[in-house]
């Protein structure tokens, strides 16, 4: 990959994994009710099934790639318009980033189990993996698939640091994160921008 591409990709997968979502809510509320070990086994679980999509995604677009110019072209502004899609409607959604510390207590294998579901069983991700790393993918870098492969792991690497830290100290975050609802805002507009950007990339790109 080009350092211009590293650097989007970097800068990207950053501002994705740090957006108010799902995962965050998962991490940070086990970490309140339950302390720092569950909140980082939380972390780990989310992260496998990140790497779940990352495998799926990398076989999905090496079938792609091996069939013709018009596959190729559907699943591309099919991904670029799901992209769009996730923008505008990160500008559009408004609802509060609410953590709450009523979730049941698990032990230490069922709260892991509960987050890699989380992601396996959406296909949601899948699509958004499918559209997303394809594009940091380099022809001159050798395969398509093992590049794919590297993207995820790296994107799951980032998401893994972070979720670990905010498990660790979910409950000052928490609580912090509840709170400051402007900061959140501002996050979703700026993940919304990146992510309609994306988009219209994907939409442009040739087939590699």
């Amino acid at each position: 990959m080009d350092w211009p591409d590293f650097a989007l990709f970097f800068a990207a997968s950053w501002i994705l994994i740090v957006t108010p979502g799902p995962d965050i809510v998962y991490v940070v509320t086990r970490g309140i009710s339950q302390g720092r070990k569950a909140g980082m086994v939380s972390a780990a679980g989310v992260t496998m099934g990140i790497l779940v999509h990352t495998v799926f995604a990398s076989l999905g677009l090496a079938v792609i790639l091996r069939t013709s110019a018009l596959a190729f072209l559907a699943v591309k502004f099919a991904g670029a318009a799901y992209l769009v899609y996730l923008g505008i409607k990160a500008f559009m959604d408004r609802t509060e980033f609410a953590i709450g510390n009523d979730k049941p207590a698990a032990g230490t294998g069922t709260i892991f189990v509960q987050g890699v579901l989380s992601n396996v069983l959406n296909p949601k991700v899948a699509l958004f993996f499918l559209a997303f790393l394809p594009q940091f993918v380099n022809p001159r870098y050798g395969d398509a698939s093992v590049q794919m492969v590297g993207l995820g792991l790296t994107f799951a690497f980032f998401g893994f640091v972070f979720l670990v830290v905010l498990g660790y100290s979910a409950g000052g975050i928490g609580l912090w994160l509840a709170r400051m609802r402007r900061i959140a805002d501002k996050i979703r507009l700026v993940t919304g921008s990146i992510l309609v950007l994306l988009g219209l990339r994907l939409a442009f790109m040739e087939q590699k």
